[in-house]
């Protein structure tokens, strides 16, 4: 068991708890241990008693738990493990503060009616600290059952008896009582307000209003005083009436030192005359009433605004005391000594109806070029005029006077506060006599006047966050007017509401493009452009590039050529940015200009090089010649040309390697080998690569000997066999050393040997000589080939009857790789058919010559 079992503690104080085991020799003291909130309580806390008893000793907080639990524990006793629950005990703690003093005892009896209550209700503080599980009961003389009020009903209320009261708390803990509230009845009582209250204006008084109104209760059962309360209409705050001003068991009062022509408010309130006695009533209802009107008592606030240099707009307000409404203005200008002029401006009746300061325009003026102004104002109410306001305005509009310096401008607490120093006063010159503040958002136009040796000042105008102001000082030296001195400032900056809108100059060229912007219109801006960034990129690549607040237009340049691009500015303040809208562009693929230029390059290029040709082949024309047209002898002047087997030419004195003469003999075909074995003899072939290269002419007479093909030995000298002569032919005749058959001719020299002869000429061979088979023009003549046939001969001419003997072409073949020599039969002329293609190569195959008829030679030659 444990003990207590539900005690009441004290929260702060330390509590002492027991447990005890009874009846059971199954567990000791040593196994006994306490729990408070799911936790342990240490050992050294417990404080062993006796064997089977042990205490506890915690201290009492707000966050103590409620129940403080007993357990026993030991793990070698089957019994205490099976009943557990037996082995458990706890403690209820009911925690709580004793009873605070009750504090700022007040009763109070109001007003029922005209008379009052018989109800009095206290009301008292009980205390900081507050038991939520002790309940606290407070008498007020008897129980009552509010915590902190209670009410005492009396019969009757009992006037100028003297009452004693005082409060108890209690609960279970303790008692407190309260200082004790011992006053006469009335100190308790609190009337109803005045009724009734009412604001007369009258004309005669027009800084005054007449305030009356009805006491709430008869004077028999309380004496009453007074306070009076007003404001202007246009004003927030009250002003109340000294209390020495205002005698007891009064039911009116005159409000004096009003303004004219205003509203105002006025609120009364009573409570008991006697000092320290009852309490205040409610204010009264309000009571409201204007002012009569009266004469101005100040001037009008008069001002020029500078159209230019010859023009000026002379404005104005209200007189700050027009004691009424402004009905009409009256304006004099005289300009110099001459005469003045006066006109009336009339004010509508909505003019100066709103709270906003109402600016009126008088009318545009001209100043002369030598002459000063001078302009005087009179506002006009219902009751009269106001005193003159005086502008002097000098031929040159900016003097030449010192204007203030060093002004500067900040903005605090939701003002606009400027400062400058005076300006320097030369010796004899005039002081300042005021200042005027001028400052304009562009639209409007307002100012404000300053003392003369005021340096410091807020603007008492009605300024717009975020909007620009050009703010002047203008000082001013007995109404004429001196140089300004500016600032442009805000009340509060902001982020630009738009950014500017980019575009190109121009067309963007292959590297580069020109971007412009325009300024952010003054009303958008909302604050100081720091600076602005320009951003443009192609595809995913961006790039940033900050330039000075007084740029308009920038270059890109390193761009790519042939690229798509977007670009865009941000505009920023000290607040933040706002970027602009987008433009895109491309750049040119080539430069203006570039295209033509390669096309004139080349054009010149290739000028140059054809003059360059045109030089080379006219300064080596001669190498040029004889490289690609190389001299070629002509057959015409060739002795060959004229020479006739029947008709021999004049033997030519013999020269070295020079050819000997040509020898036409008759030859059988049949015996043809007997032929070739003598004439090996005397015509030592060689096998050359001349001759395997070269062909017969034919050009001035028959030939000896030739051969159309390529010869045998040209593969054996390891020669190219792709080489051809049909681009390149060579002349050549192979002259024999002897005569046939033992024949010597005459002209020949015994030590001559058997010469090859060959001309230097690579010209072409003529179609008809490479093609045989095409057949050639109308004055042509046709080429045939002659039929096998075992002999023939050549027919001599009448004039060759000594040298009849018959003339045989001899055909040699190589035998064992050797080069052939074709003969060709001479006949009397083309009359022979012309062979067939078969016919052709069937003589070819069976080695007999193809000749054809070559009317210049006198006779046939092997193709």
């Amino acid at each position: 068991m444990v003990v207590p079992q539900s005690p009441v503690v004290e929260i702060g104080s330390n509590f002492t708890a027991t447990c005890m085991l009874i009846n059971t020799s199954e567990a000791t003291a040593d196994d006994l241990y306490w729990i408070s909130s799911r936790s342990v309580i240490p050992k050294e806390q417990y404080t062993k008693i006796s064997g089977s008893a042990v205490n506890v000793t915690i201290t009492i907080t707000r966050d103590t738990p409620q129940w403080l639990l007993c357990k026993c524990r030991k793990p070698s006793s089957p019994y205490i493990t099976i009943h557990e629950g037996k082995f458990v005990h706890g403690i209820l703690l009911r925690k709580g503060y004793h009873p605070e003093k009750p504090e700022n005892l007040s009763c109070v009896a109001i007003q029922e009616k005209d008379l009052i209550s018989p109800n009095i209700t206290c009301v008292w503080e009980p205390g900081i600290y507050r038991s939520q599980d002790l309940k606290t009961k407070y008498t007020l003389c008897v129980e009552a059952k509010q915590n902190n009020s209670a009410q005492i009903t009396f019969q009757i209320f009992p006037n100028h008896v003297e009452l004693d009261f005082w409060v108890e708390a209690e609960n279970m803990l303790g008692k407190a009582e309260s200082e004790h509230l011992i006053a006469e009845a009335d100190w308790f009582v609190k009337t109803n307000p005045p009724s009734d209250v009412k604001a007369i204006s009258e004309k005669q008084f027009p800084t005054s209003l007449l305030i009356k109104w009805i006491r709430p209760i008869a004077k028999e059962y309380v004496t009453l005083m007074y306070q009076i309360r007003y404001r202007s209409n246009r004003s927030p705050s009250w002003r109340n009436v000294p209390p020495v001003d205002i005698a007891k068991e009064i039911e009116s009062f005159r409000l004096q030192e009003l303004q004219p022509d205003t509203v105002y408010v006025i609120q009364v309130r009573c409570k008991s005359a006697r000092e320290g006695y009852g309490y205040w009533s409610s204010w009264s209802a309000n009571a409201t009433a204007r002012t009569p009107e009266d004469i101005p008592k100040s001037e009008p606030d008069l001002w020029r605004i500078s159209r230019n240099e010859r023009e000026v707009l002379l404005v104005c307000k209200d007189p700050v005391l027009s004691n009424g409404k402004i009905r009409s203005f009256n304006t004099s200008v005289r300009r110099g000594k001459a005469s003045s002029s006066t006109t009336s401006v009339n004010r509508s009746d909505s003019d100066g109806s709103s709270s906003k300061i109402v600016i009126t325009i008088l009318g545009l003026i001209d100043l002369p070029k030598r002459e000063t102004v001078y302009v005087e104002v009179v506002a006009i109410n219902s009751v009269g005029k106001s005193p003159k306001a005086r502008l002097e305005i000098p031929c040159v509009l900016l003097t030449e006077r010192s204007p203030a310096e060093g002004l500067k401008s900040w903005s605090q607490s939701g003002q606009l506060w400027l400062e400058w120093q005076p300006p320097k006063v030369t010796a004899g010159g005039d002081a300042v006599t005021e200042y005027v503040v001028e400052w304009d958002d562009g639209l409007q136009i307002d100012w404000q006047r300053e003392r003369g040796n005021t340096t410091r000042t807020a603007i008492r105008g009605s300024l717009e966050k975020f909007k620009r102001y050009t703010i002047s000082v203008y000082s001013l030296y007995s109404g004429s007017i001196g140089t300004p001195v500016s600032v442009e400032d805000f009340l509060e900056q902001g982020v630009p509401s738009e950014g500017p809108s980019v575009k190109l100059n121009g067309t963007p060229g292959t590297h580069e493009a020109q971007l412009v912007w325009k300024e952010i219109p003054q009303d958008k801006q909302h604050g100081f452009i720091t600076n602005y960034t320009i951003f443009y990129s192609a595809g995913t690549e961006e790039h940033a590039i900050p330039v000075p607040n007084d740029t308009y237009s920038y270059p890109l340049r390193s761009l790519s050529s042939d690229t798509k691009y977007e670009a865009w500015i941000s505009a920023s303040t000290i607040r933040g940015s706002v970027n602009g809208t987008k433009h895109s562009f491309s750049t040119l693929k080539y430069a203006p200009g570039e295209i033509e230029g390669i096309v004139v390059g080349v054009c010149l290029g290739f000028l140059f090089i054809v003059l360059l040709a045109v030089l080379i082949c006219i300064y080596k024309r001669d190498i040029i010649k004889k490289n690609f047209w190389p001299q070629i002898p002509n057959p015409g002047n060739s002795s060959i040309g004229t020479w006739s087997p029947d008709f021999p030419s004049k033997a030519d004195t013999p020269k070295e390697n020079a050819p000997a003469d040509v020898s036409v003999v008759e030859v059988d075909l049949l015996d043809r080998k007997s032929v070739f074995e003598e004439d090996k003899a005397c015509l030592p072939l060689k096998k050359d690569k001349y001759l395997s290269e070269e062909h017969s002419s034919g050009i001035g007479g028959s030939s000896c000997m030739s051969s159309p093909r390529q010869s045998v030995s040209d593969s054996d000298e390891g020669g190219d066999s792709s080489e051809t002569t049909a681009s390149t032919v060579q002349y050549s005749s192979v002259v024999a050393c002897s005569g046939y058959k033992g024949q010597t001719p005459s002209s020949l020299p015994k030590t001559q040997q058997p010469t090859f002869f060959r001309s230097e000429s690579t010209q072409p061979l003529l179609d008809f000589e490479e093609n045989p088979d095409i057949p050639r023009q109308e004055n042509s003549r046709q080429f045939g080939r002659l039929p096998r046939n075992p002999s023939f001969r050549h027919s001599p001419t009448s004039e060759d009857s000594s040298n009849s003997a018959d003339v045989n072409q001899l055909e040699m073949e190589d035998r064992g790789g050797m080069e052939s020599l074709s003969f060709c039969p001479v006949e009397e002329g083309p009359q022979q058919t012309i062979p067939t293609e078969e016919s052709q190569s069937s003589d070819w195959q069976q080695g007999v010559p193809v000749c054809s008829y070559m009317p210049q030679l006198g006779g046939y030659r092997p193709q």
